[in-house]
């Protein structure tokens, strides 16, 4: 299989959007992910009004975990557990910590890549 032969070279490719990777959240926004050697990369179209504790965390029955980001279209507002929020947009990256929450701002979808470090 070429997959088990790129990992043996030191190559892992993953494919986000496939059905097998992909969760439906419980307002319909999407989050497919790939598992690579050392991280796991997910792409989310989160619709507006998602709430990672509303729409995500009653799935998981969980916390949201550390994470990496990246926001290619739209807006969120993350929010720590000390309760500071910022707003992240298009172009920025952000990093949020265990237990915080994330939500979509205005009307607009928000498209975003993230980033677990596999331990």
């Amino acid at each position: 299989m070429e997959e088990e032969e790129d990992e043996k070279k030191g190559i892992s490719i993953g494919r986000l959007g496939s059905h097998s990777n992909t969760r439906e959240f419980i307002d319909g926004s999407i989050r497919s992910h790939a598992i690579l050697r050392t991280a796991s990369i997910g792409l989310g179209k989160y619709k507006p009004g998602w709430k990672w504790s509303l729409h995500a965390g009653p799935q998981t029955g969980r916390p949201s975990e550390n994470h990496i980001g990246y926001v290619i279209s739209g807006y969120m507002m993350v929010k720590d557990t000390s309760g500071y929020e910022a707003t992240v947009g298009p172009g920025e990256a952000f990093e949020i910590s265990a237990g915080s929450d994330a939500w979509v701002i205005g009307e607009e979808p928000c498209i975003a890549l993230d980033f677990i470090p596999l331990s």
